[in-house]
């Protein structure tokens, strides 16, 4: 059992094992990145998510959106 907690402490630190996954957050970093550099003044800037269906955003709290919204 405890190999087994080591395990999902390692998971939840680094990430998943899916190679996909990974692949897909370093495909959607690079156009994430292109995107921002092409992108005029005018529009807001682009993230990871934008990018890869599959991952999931972090979700915001309530006070940074206040912050952000205000």
């Amino acid at each position: 059992m405890k190999e087994f907690q080591q395990w999902m402490k390692y998971r939840n630190k680094c990430g998943s094992f899916n190679p996909m996954m990974r692949t897909e957050w370093a495909a959607a970093l690079i156009c994430s990145t292109l995107a921002n550099v092409n992108r005029s003044k005018d529009t807001p800037s682009f993230s990871i998510h934008d990018f890869a269906p599959h991952i999931n955003p972090v979700p915001v709290s309530l006070e940074d959106a206040m912050q952000q919204w205000s």
